[in-house]
């Protein structure tokens, strides 16, 4: 599998503080990656910096061929503003082709069958003339998920998706996701959510305040300290 994004001995921050260094890890064509971490370990600095958002302080951030910044599909965090946001469906998921066209005023044909499929794809077609805000959590997020993939169909960077969602559509949207990503769909995702990435994650990376704490495979990741502590302080936290 080709290598879509590399990082080698990446260093980000802001104001001149260090908020993690040392990053080293690969994205491969049709992998799943977790990103996991403490509050504050650099998850957020890390996103903005793959999104070509934000400089690195030093190291290296490179992207296979057809894999610009801007041809990653990104779904952030949603605040409550976003969620009433008074739209169509078809209009939110349309507008995932924006970064495409330039200054031209329309969307084409070819625009406009890629929406379409991306909504068949995330089960939504018969939402589109609805208005957004009126949607459920877990309906609001696969319109977002539909609009992410008509902007980039090849990488889905997705922070947090499941956050204020029900666990039924907690657990219905892991499993859209997963599909996409068995479909091909190369899947990175912000998480605190350590279940959910042993999983469905095929690689993990943990960062920790100032370094890199692990890189590698899901089942590597359970075997090592960093994995351990981090997955039995999530259980205690959950158990109480």
């Amino acid at each position: 599998m080709s290598i879509q994004i590399a990082c080698k001995n990446v260093s980000l921050g802001y104001e001149g503080s260090i908020v993690t260094q040392d990053l080293s890890f690969s994205v491969s064509s049709g992998d799943y990656l977790y990103i996991l971490g403490e509050n504050g370990s650099g998850k957020s600095t890390l996103v903005k910096a793959l999104l070509g958002l934000k400089p690195q302080i030093s190291g290296e951030i490179t992207r296979g061929e057809g894999v610009a910044a801007g041809q990653i599909g990104y779904l952030p965090q949603q605040t409550v503003v976003q969620r009433d946001f008074p739209a169509s469906v078809r209009e939110i998921v349309m507008s995932g082709c924006l970064s495409k066209s330039g200054l031209r005023p329309f969307y084409t044909a070819a625009e406009r069958a890629s929406a379409n499929a991306a909504m068949e794809r995330l089960g939504i077609t018969g939402l589109a003339k609805r208005c957004y805000r009126e949607l459920s959590g877990g309906q609001q997020q696969r319109v977002l998920l539909a609009r992410a993939l008509c902007a980039a169909g090849k990488i889905l960077l997705l922070d947090e998706p499941v956050t204020g969602l029900d666990p039924k559509a907690q657990v219905d949207l892991y499993e859209m996701i997963g599909k996409l990503n068995s479909e091909g769909v190369t899947i990175i995702m912000v998480s605190h959510d350590v279940g959910a990435a042993m999983r469905y994650a095929s690689h993990i990376l943990h960062i920790g305040s100032h370094k890199q704490l692990f890189f590698g495979t899901a089942e590597g990741y359970a075997k090592s300290s960093v994995g351990r502590t981090f997955i039995a302080s999530e259980e205690a936290e959950n158990d109480d």
